[in-house]
């Protein structure tokens, strides 16, 4: 399980292996909008100097009215991705995790790495007392499974009397705001929720994202991951970007969203769950179906743990959908 995880978005590998010019791929392999915002004004000075403490607590107050933090002020880390591999230093050792799966894989890989024995749950029932962190997905990646808050915030509480901590990642959480437990942080010290800032704003380069959590588990992070972790011009873009109206953004991210469900229930395909960014395909021929579209120069997400799975991103506009429909009704079953 430490060996390192396969991910979606390597069009540079899959080129090499089937030709083309990766820049000439359509790569549906992430769950990365396909609307990149547009880029606001960026001071010079925040390109020269290192990131001052303004430009940090701009962005921290940006992102508190955003995720409806509350009294919090979201740490803004180098992409979620960096705060999962210190994880595992919040807990003593010797400490069970649980992770609710088949989910996101470098949770696992993290907290594996770093000694801990992890047991692999298929909903919050199965969480034990002796479990010390649980990490939920919500909504899961990859068959956007949704757990409604109230379930969550009783998880921590349940958490909270045996002495343990609940990692909520909303990385996915952008179009479904209702459903994050953001809001319940302030009272809830036990509580993590991280927040992705690249794949709704579809600015994933960035490596940006942003932790809410009680200020000793934020002192802690920002201690390990050192000074200057975010650039300045990272923060000034998600300062403006967080202030900024979002509904167009999101409407073009739920069109795509349809369109590429009637692609691929068009194709016979069966849509076993997703979200408003990727569609997840159940299908007993998903291996060959991945290769034939690599062969038309097209990139999905497949998975090693399930054979079955193939996990399509939504396309940037009706070229890519009828590139993807064409692609698909030439399958020989």
């Amino acid at each position: 399980m430490n060996a390192p995880i396969v991910h979606g978005g390597g069009i540079t590998a899959a080129a090499a292996l089937h030709g083309g010019r990766p820049e000439d791929w359509l790569d549906l392999s992430t769950g990365i909008s396909p609307f990149p915002a547009d880029l606001p004004d960026i001071a010079p000075r925040a390109w020269h100097r290192l990131p001052d403490a303004h430009l940090i607590d701009d962005a921290r107050r940006a992102a508190r009215g955003y995720y409806r933090s509350g009294e919090i002020l979201p740490l803004p880390v180098p992409g979620t991705q960096s705060v999962i591999q210190l994880l595992p230093r919040l807990l003593d050792q010797n400490r069970r995790v649980a992770i609710a799966g088949p989910t996101y894989g470098e949770y696992e890989r993290a907290f594996r790495s770093a000694g801990c024995d992890v047991d692999r749950i298929d909903g919050l029932d199965a969480v034990r007392d002796d479990h010390a962190l649980v990490v939920i997905v919500n909504p899961n990646n990859p068959d956007g499974r949704i757990y409604a808050p109230d379930r969550l915030i009783g998880l921590g509480r349940r958490m909270a009397g045996q002495g343990g901590l609940l990692v909520v990642d909303e990385a996915f959480g952008d179009m479904v705001p209702e459903s994050s437990v953001v809001p319940a942080v302030a009272d809830h010290p036990n509580l993590i929720v991280l927040r992705s800032f690249g794949k709704f704003f579809g600015l994933a380069g960035l490596r940006l994202g942003f932790v809410v959590a009680a200020r000793p588990i934020l002192d802690t992070l920002e201690q390990a991951l050192g000074p200057w972790a975010v650039s300045g011009p990272a923060l000034s873009i998600a300062a403006s970007l967080l202030r900024s109206d979002t509904s167009a953004i999101g409407a073009a991210i739920t069109q795509r969203r349809d369109a590429l469900i009637a692609v691929l229930e068009g194709s016979g395909l069966r849509i076993c769950g997703g979200t408003a960014l990727f569609q997840l395909v159940e299908d007993e021929v998903a291996g060959a179906l991945h290769a034939h579209l690599c062969a038309h120069h097209i990139l999905v997400r497949k998975f090693d743990y399930a054979a079955h799975w193939l996990r399509f991103g939504v396309t940037a506009d009706s070229d890519g959908d009828n590139r993807l429909a064409k692609a698909l009704q030439s399958f020989d079953r």
